[in-house]
């Protein structure tokens, strides 16, 4: 009976971190009139990491109880590559918006259930039910439809060509944060944010497209903490039980909201 409630309540975990992040296409469109794609990925993570840490400190001030395992040196390599990936993922995402629209975007964004149940099964060795194998078939078949610009000479969107590659980086993440997720989710989403956060405004202002417009920017932070940081907790403890593929799958109701 346990065991029943959990796989529910994970599903619902799930499928509120797809309606949270399902905001961040249509948000996130509107604030790239004014702010670069690269400020704009480093500030929703940022976003995220700043509002999971505020929510932490609470959690300690109020001295509740700590039953979550902290990260610990041994998860040190997954932490990394999540990191990286977490940084591309939401800068080829940004300069796929600026060129394509927000809701051919965010149905693209279903192609990271197709490249997060390749990567568990191949590198993970997940087990992938024959409906998350016709889900996969489904969603490669659609996310083709919406790349190809011209069939008639099968030239293919460039916008659309960049939102699939940040879904693949997305993909390999997933895998890399499923390895991580018998830990504190809070903890881990802390990292995901200020880590990805500060390496994409780094490459900002490497780049020279940092913006100071304070209300834009305050936007975008509110923006990235429930797009980003509540989305990515809710779909970091709905891992646990239901594994990468699993989860992947209920998160593509993202599109619909």
């Amino acid at each position: 009976m346990k065991a029943k409630f959990n796989n529910y309540f994970s599903i619902g975990q799930a499928i509120l971190a797809a309606a949270l992040f399902g905001m961040s296409a249509p948000f996130s469109k509107l604030l790239l009139a004014e702010i670069s794609p690269l400020m704009l990925s480093a500030l929703l993570y940022i976003g995220a990491g700043i509002g999971m840490l505020v929510i932490d400190s609470i959690r300690r001030l109020s001295k509740a109880k700590l039953v979550e395992a902290r990260l610990t040196k041994k998860e040190l390599p997954f932490i990394l590559l999540m990191l990286v990936l977490d940084i591309a993922a939401p800068i080829f995402l940004m300069i796929g918006l600026t060129i394509t629209t927000s809701s051919n975007a965010a149905l693209l964004n279903n192609f990271e259930i197709v490249a997060t149940s390749i990567v568990a099964l191949i590198v993970f060795k997940e087990a992938i039910g024959s409906r998350l194998w016709l889900s996969i078939i489904l969603i490669t078949i659609s996310s083709i439809i919406l790349s190809v610009e011209d069939f008639s000479s099968f030239s293919l969107s460039t916008g659309s060509i960049f939102v699939l590659l940040a879904t693949i980086f997305w993909g390999f993440e997933n895998n890399c944060t499923r390895k991580l997720s018998i830990k504190d989710p809070l903890q881990i989403v802390i990292i995901k944010g200020l880590g990805s956060g500060l390496g994409a405004l780094i490459i900002a202002f490497s780049a020279q497209q940092v913006f100071w417009n304070t209300s834009y920017i305050a936007l975008a932070l509110i923006l990235g903490f429930f797009a980003y940081g509540m989305s990515i907790l809710f779909y970091v403890s709905a891992q646990r039980h239901l594994g990468a593929a699993r989860t992947s799958a209920y998160y593509a109701v993202a599109p619909f909201i």
